[in-house]
């Protein structure tokens, strides 16, 4: 049907599938109980120890735009080193396990259709950038086995990305429990102490100019 208006982009398209997605995609996606107020000094104490990033915080906070222009500065940092998933080994592993590193912890599944259309570019960013002082940690986030998903992988070439895990769903929970996730994609950029820096929800083409610029930003030692 026309109606006169500029057709969108497929970018924006499948921004739109990840919002329907959080509301009939996402199966086996749910909230278990809910943050309780006693846990207010608790995440206080947390919160303090990711202070006195100022200077990086505003250097992304500069950076971020055009491809990855959803992406939200951390208000304020806090630690996220006690997130749990699956290693490649599929032993159970910590965030904080990681650390020593700047992370784009992706969490994605199958079903969900732009986290199928990011997953290329995501790992073209890791074989480009990964190394000693940065990772992609693309987490898996669907219940099941790991056939469906590493099928996947195969069919569209993906051999960058190690294959992180979590069949119970547990970690995307967690990070809605923390006002970080509403659906997925959901991204996370930690620094090399795991604290978070900056966060997204929905997808982004991770292998741009504008996404490399932010890692660049995230990783560069603060002076002073």
């Amino acid at each position: 049907m026309s109606d006169g208006k500029v057709p969108m982009s497929p970018l924006r398209l499948l921004g739109i599938a990840a919002l329907a997605g959080m509301a009939a995609g996402a199966i086996g996606l749910y909230v278990m109980g809910g943050p309780s107020g006693n846990n207010a000094p608790a995440a206080a104490t947390a919160e303090a120890a990711c202070q006195g990033r100022e200077a990086t915080l505003a250097r992304l906070d500069e950076t971020i735009g055009g491809e990855v222009a959803a992406m939200l500065p951390a208000d304020p940092s806090r630690p996220l080193g006690d997130l749990v998933f699956d290693a490649p080994d599929g032993q159970p592993i910590q965030l904080a396990d990681l650390s020593g590193k700047t992370l784009l912890v992706n969490l994605w599944a199958t079903w969900c259709a732009p986290c199928r259309h990011e997953m290329p570019a995501l790992d073209q960013l890791q074989r480009e950038m990964g190394g000693e002082t940065f990772e992609v940690v693309a987490v898996n986030v669907e219940t099941g086995d790991d056939v469906k998903p590493k099928a996947f992988l195969d069919e569209i070439g993906v051999d960058s990305l190690a294959f992180y895990r979590d069949d119970t769903v547990g970690l995307f929970n967690e990070l809605k429990r923390r006002n970080l996730a509403v659906g997925l994609p959901v991204t996370l950029l930690i620094d090399d102490e795991g604290c978070l820096l900056a966060h997204m929800n929905g997808p982004a083409e991770w292998a741009s100019e504008d996404a490399k610029a932010l890692i660049r930003a995230a990783r560069r030692p603060v002076e002073g």
